[in-house]
């Protein structure tokens, strides 16, 4: 496993594992697979309602909990600053468990930037209680990060957007950089290319099937890579065990530095998730159960 060190000092491993869009009914099976093929960071949402089977899959692993990384997000209906602190009480209790390694606001939630900020701020107040470890954004643009900068005083660990050789989001990645922010990639492999939008999916792109080739390797073994060599966190989902331990199988090869290139060029700029600037509460929110 390789680690990255957020800019508070918690250490978090690179890869993780994804259940975004996985059903309640077989969110405990996969985290488990996850966990015994060696996962150590689990990554899910209040707004994915299967926070409670992630918990019973980790504690019924037998892993002692501080060797399982837990990342979870707070939606935008409890945005706010008390509204906030109890969507951590509502998520703690459902993944049973005291502290959260990591916390997100899960949009930035534009037209109402300023619950973002009181819910920001709430996030805060947990990590000073020492209730989460580390604290960060999902899906925030440069000028949201400006914004939250300013009015609060600490810098995001983390901001997690879609990146993906196809959209690989070049100015917030800088923009995280420049502030010592890790960008964490969802959907790293693409498959999101694959049933949203038309055309070829990345799983099918000549370039990345041809490095793939090269090294003996699957397309999404080569996407994994491209991303840990980059310095990204990236959290893959699937169901299916051999997929699941396929995309682990990573850390015995190396791309070279003109393949990282090839995947670096292949970006065509178009988002198959959510514009950031269309997520409100009129359209998106959505009431969050009581643990």
């Amino acid at each position: 496993m390789q680690y990255l060190t957020l800019n508070n000092g918690v250490t978090m491993p690179a890869l993780g594992f994804g259940v975004f869009q996985t059903p309640p009914d077989v969110t405990e099976q996969a985290v488990a697979t996850a966990l015994r093929t060696g996962y150590r960071l689990i990554d899910t949402a209040a707004a994915y309602a299967n926070e409670r089977e992630v918990g019973n899959a980790i504690r019924n692993s037998g892993l002692p909990r501080e060797e399982v990384f837990i990342e979870t997000k707070v939606w935008i209906s409890d945005y706010g600053y008390e509204q906030t602190l109890h969507a951590f009480d509502k998520s703690a209790g459902k993944l049973g468990v005291e502290q959260i390694d990591l916390l997100l606001l899960h949009q930035a939630l534009p037209d109402r930037f300023d619950l973002t900020q009181d819910a920001y701020r709430a996030l805060g107040k947990l990590l000073a209680d020492g209730r989460v470890r580390a604290i960060g954004v999902s899906n925030f643009m440069p000028e949201h990060l400006d914004q939250l900068l300013k009015h609060t005083g600490v810098v995001p660990a983390v901001n997690q957007i879609e990146v993906h050789p196809y959209f690989t989001q070049p100015a917030v990645q800088a923009a995280d950089a420049d502030r010592g922010i890790v960008t964490q990639a969802w959907s790293p492999i693409g498959g999101i290319t694959s049933y949203r939008g038309t055309g070829t999916s990345t799983f099918e792109d000549p370039a990345i099937t041809a490095i793939a080739a090269d090294h003996g390797r699957t397309p999404a073994q080569v996407m994994i890579r491209w991303h840990l060599q980059q310095g990204r966190s990236a959290i893959p989902k699937s169901v299916r065990p051999q997929r699941v331990a396929e995309n682990f199988d990573v850390f015995d090869f190396q791309l070279t530095p003109a393949e990282l290139e090839v995947l670096d060029h292949l970006d065509t700029g178009t988002r198959r998730g959510p514009e950031p600037a269309d997520i409100t509460l009129e359209t998106f929110g959505r009431d969050i159960p009581e643990a």
